[in-house]
């Protein structure tokens, strides 16, 4: 390693310091670097604060991506070394959102799809003044409405209670509040209410969804969908007797 004096490693330039790290071995010079760069660090850090993790795991997290960033560098290319931290440091914190903090597992595509609606939920209040729609959102992100409303589903599974967290006034453990599972008696239900739905039309299984899973009004769904209250009602109706008639087809199918 080649000592550096005293004082001397604030007057090396970034470009130095990973030149005589990666060609000469220079641990001293990774070092100054890397303290050099953490300001930046925490200021990317901060741009994710008040999601869920504290400022403090994010900076750990961004330093592991300064890291990563300092040993990967490729001088041949001739970029500043900010360039090319900036984003492997905003990609090591997006990762850790991604991988770490979802509480149950859901698919990458999920996880990506909330964070754009989510984004453009923010975005789309303010410029209209009121909450968008399914219907809105689902054309700013170029998706379906139906995958605008998994992805908004799957969000539930971003935050979980453990199950030895002591709840409400005798401080009882979740684990201990378990009881039988009635929903085994009602899986046939299910499934036959998913061939219903299946007969509808996007927008009308979407207003189904809205009324029956998330406990929507008629008024709600008529401002999330984009229509009036008396067209969701006459939807809601028909919706019903199109999954009523194909069940009692199976039905009479079935029984003969």
């Amino acid at each position: 390693m080649i000592d550096t004096p005293p004082g001397v490693g604030e007057a090396i330039d970034d470009l130095e310091l990973l030149r005589r790290y990666h060609e000469l071995g220079d641990r001293e010079a990774r070092r100054l670097l890397i303290e050099r760069m953490l300001p930046l660090v925490r200021t990317l850090a901060r741009r994710y604060a008040n999601r869920g993790e504290s400022l403090e795991d994010l900076e750990q997290v961004g330093c592991v991506g300064l890291i990563k960033a300092v040993d990967r560098f490729d001088l041949s290319r001739e970029l500043r070394f900010s360039t090319f931290a900036v984003p492997t440091i905003l990609g090591e914190i997006k990762r850790h959102f991604r991988d770490r903090t979802w509480s149950v597992r859901v698919s990458r595509g999920i996880q990506e799809l909330n964070a754009r609606v989510t984004r453009e939920a923010d975005r789309l209040a303010v410029r209209l003044g009121r909450s968008p729609t399914i219907a809105e959102l689902a054309v700013a992100t170029s998706s379906t409405e139906e995958a605008v409303l998994e992805a908004m589903q799957g969000a539930q599974a971003y935050s979980t209670i453990p199950l030895e967290e002591p709840i409400g006034e005798d401080g009882e453990p979740v684990s201990k509040l378990g009881a039988m599972d009635t929903g085994f008696d009602r899986a046939d239900e299910r499934i036959e209410l998913s061939r219903g739905l299946d007969v509808l039309a996007p927008r009308e299984r979407t207003i189904v969804a809205l009324r029956f899973f998330a406990g929507l009004t008629q008024r709600e769904i008529a401002v999330r969908v984009g229509i009036s209250q008396m067209h969701v009602s006459r939807l809601l109706r028909r919706s019903l007797e199109e999954m009523s008639a194909e069940l009692g087809r199976e039905l009479n199918e079935e029984a003969a």
